[in-house]
């Protein structure tokens, strides 16, 4: 049986082929396009977070719905479900480009470079066109020939969100029974999705601009668990990513956390604790440690290891996947070819394979062309191999296991190994070497996330009849707007919460929450070729003047980082980045709220580890050690890895939403017991329920509003410094000797809003 007769050709989707509808129009496209960077920015702001982000399909098809509902009671007109699709399928490339921006381009900082908007512009454009153009060519093979194998949840999903708003005309023309669409439906998953937002906004506001309580509570544990420890970031966009992933994911990386907070850093507590020396690659007696200082020097690389394996156990599960979507490609367009000359079908149209070729032919000349990524030809072959082989895999591990659980970050780590592996091998260990590396893997990363969120888009469209050609352009729009968007974002991100921390003169007494004067400079002969900078955001009034730029990569002197020096090379101030930085605390007092990163450092340890030596392998292979047990036990070790790299504060809010999750299809399903749905039915229903738009909403509204809270920091300082002290000195929410519980009460609103909406569930 060739490909084109395979059982799948006979499927017939919700508007024929052979009606034409309004689809590929102004309007839509730049709404979805607008959505696209939206949904962008909140997910690049969870990513730097915890290293997750969602899919945002559902949510810009819900708000699709209704903005064109509310168009047309206006008088103006409203939209065909094509049109819809359209909007959805622009709209979700923000959130699969800001996943791979936000695992990648931070380590560059963590190397010691600068990190410039135009090299991370130009990775996110490369990486998400890239992406788009070899998924065109896999779509028969994955999408149309594994229909009924491959079930790609969200895009599954969200085709039922976009028949539920379909007209009634629009559903008289498939094969359904005719029935009117249900607009109740569609205006209750509108209205859950606004509310939710409405809610994650609000909340975040009130918890981090005006302090009315704590936001991290957090329980420190004495002997016999000494230095163990429990926290929860009780935020509203965590707690909405929990849902969303499921109870199973959300527990096992919850389970992490417990082995790095409550066994990893007791341990290390009870056996270095009674060493009077420093225990490298520590550099103070773990007596005197606190659990993150434990975590920092220590588990911080056992959690490293532990995700690097889990990512090379998913690739090389992968292997045989990536044989049959290759294989199946080639099939099909043999037998494309030699069939008979006939018109194609709409629902069959895809962008020509000459603009593919063309469009990947120029991309890899751009690749070698920007200097900002310091590439050569081994680097541009490797990012076109990488790239078609994980793109492969990320397409069939979505079509499996859906986006949120896709490990884009695995077949990162696996795509840098690879990578420092070639490079050691022809000597390339240089500095400069640590940039091209980290180059593939950025663009590698960005396309095999976006190949998976493409697939998921494609899926969508085939359910509900749209034109392939038509998706592929705009999902080609949506990446590349939000990847010029995502750049200038990551970097205001990141300036908003740098803390420049003054170091003391030679000679001069340390100040307050500054460092002591170093024992190296920079020599003047040096001085001239370096660029110059200033102190920028809020502690700009304190120090107008300009310095020049000293990266330090040793620690001989002191700490390694980005200094300002003065003209005569000495280092007046030490520029701790936002992103992965270390300094909490401004020096007049103010406390700064930094983002982890966790992948991207995973990312720079792989490079620093290969490529300079740089790397405590001994705890590295502990954490792979750790991987390979779970496997032997059957449990998928990468969702447990990334918990024992995260701060077991990011994975327990993740835990709760997981919880509840549970709870609601728990009950869902006993209340569909009569309808026998399959698997793959209940979770389709339960994908699209209110409990998921509520918690697409909380994702959304938090992190927009930790964006809008982030962008005004320079802005509202001296308000921000006066409500922190106010709050400080007057509510039991925020400190004192009860904050820690007292803040769990209006958590618990959140999780109550969560739990009754997922209850609302549409069983009809």
């Amino acid at each position: 049986m060739s490909a084109i007769e395979r059982p799948a050709a006979s499927f017939r989707p919700l508007i024929p082929a052979a009606v034409r509808l309004r689809e590929l129009s102004a309007t839509p496209l730049i709404m979805g396009v607008l959505l696209g960077v939206v949904f962008g920015a909140s997910s690049l702001y969870l990513v730097l977070k915890v290293g997750l982000t969602v899919s945002a399909s559902i949510p810009v098809a819900v708000i699709s719905l209704t903005l064109f509902r509310l168009l047309g009671r206006i008088g103006l007109r409203s939209a065909t479900i094509l049109e819809h699709n359209i909007v959805q399928t622009a709209g979700s490339a923000g959130e699969s480009i800001a996943f791979g921006v936000g695992v990648t381009m931070p380590a560059i900082m963590i190397l010691g470079f600068d990190l410039e908007v135009g090299r991370v512009t130009v990775v996110a454009i490369l990486g998400g066109l890239l992406g788009i153009l070899m998924m065109i060519p896999l779509r028969r093979a994955l999408i149309v020939q594994e229909h009924g194998i491959l079930k790609y949840p969200e895009g599954t999903a969200c085709a039922e969100v976009l028949k539920a708003g379909a007209t009634s005309e629009e559903r008289a023309l498939g094969r359904d029974d005719g029935a009117p669409a249900d607009e109740a439906a569609a205006r209750s998953g509108a209205t859950a999705i606004f509310a939710g937002f409405g809610a994650g906004v609000v909340y975040k506001l009130a918890m981090e601009a005006f302090r009315l309580w704590k936001d991290i509570p957090e329980k420190v544990f004495g002997a016999p668990l000494a230095a163990g420890s429990i926290s929860a970031e009780i935020s509203p966009e965590l707690l909405g990513v929990g849902y969303i992933i499921g109870p199973k994911i959300a527990s096992t990386m919850a389970a992490g956390g417990v082995l790095a907070y409550l066994v990893l850093i007791p341990a290390i507590r009870f056996f270095g604790g009674v060493s009077p020396g420093i225990i490298p690659p520590g550099t103070m007696p773990i007596a005197q440690m606190g659990p993150d200082d434990i975590r920092g020097a220590y588990v911080l690389y056992i959690g490293a290891g532990a995700v690097a394996t889990g990512g090379i156990i998913s690739l090389v599960r992968s292997l045989p996947m990536i044989w049959r979507g290759f294989a199946g490609g080639l099939a099909d367009w043999r037998a494309r070819r030699g069939a008979a000359p006939a018109e194609v079908l709409r629902t069959d149209q895809d962008l020509s394979p000459r603009f593919v070729f063309l469009g990947l032919f120029a991309l890899v000349v751009a690749i070698l062309l920007v200097h900002s990524l310091r590439m050569n030809l081994v680097g541009a072959l490797l990012i076109v191999v990488f790239g078609f082989l994980f793109v492969t895999v990320s397409s069939r591990l979505t079509g499996q296991i859906g986006s949120s659980s896709n490990p884009i970050s695995g077949m990162t780590v696996a795509t840098l190994l690879l990578t420092c592996l070639i490079f050691l091998a022809l000597g390339w260990t240089g500095s400069t070497y640590y940039v091209t590396a980290l180059s593939v893997g950025g663009i590698v990363c960005i396309a095999a996330s976006n190949g998976g969120t493409t697939s998921q888009d494609l899926k969508t469209g085939f359910l509900i009849g749209s034109t392939p050609r038509a998706q592929q352009i705009a999902i080609l729009c949506g990446a590349l707007v939000s990847a010029l968007a995502l750049g200038p974002i990551l970097l205001a991100l990141n300036d908003a919460s740098t803390v420049y921390v003054p170091v003391a003169a030679a000679g001069a007494p340390t100040a307050k929450e500054g460092l002591p004067a170093p024992a190296w400079r920079v020599p003047t002969t040096s001085l001239a070729s370096l660029p110059t900078d200033h102190i920028r955001g809020s502690q700009a009034a304190s120090d107008p003047a300009t310095y020049r730029v000293w990266q330090k990569t040793d620690t001989v002197g002191g700490a390694p980082g980005r200094y300002l020096v003065d003209a005569s090379g000495a280092p007046r101030w030490l520029v701790d980045p936002g992103v992965n930085g270390t300094h909490r605390t401004r020096p007049d007092g103010t406390t700064v709220a930094k983002f982890a990163a966790p992948k991207a450092t995973l990312m720079s340890y792989i490079i620093k580890g290969i490529l300079g030596g740089k790397l405590p392998w001994t705890l590295v292979i502990l954490g792979g050690m750790i991987a390979i047990a779970l496997e032997m036990c059957g449990i998928g070790s990468l969702a447990f890895a990334v918990g024992v790299y995260l701060p077991i504060s990011s994975s327990m809010p993740v835990f709760i939403g997981g919880l509840v999750r549970g709870l609601v299809d728990r009950g869902l399903k006993a209340r569909l017991a009569h309808r026998n749905l399959s698997e793959a039915e209940l979770i389709a229903e339960t994908d699209k329920s209110p409990g998921v738009l509520v918690a697409s909403g909380y994702i959304a509204g938090g992190a927009i509003a930790g964006i809008g809270i982030a962008f005004m920091a320079g802005v509202l300082g001296p308000f921000n410094q006066a409500v922190g002290d106010f709050m400080t000195a007057n509510n039991p929410f925020y400190e004192g000797p009860c904050a820690d519980a007292l803040a769990l009460i209006p958590f618990a609103g959140l999780i109550a809003g969560l739990y009754l909406a997922g209850r609302r569930s549409n069983t009809a």
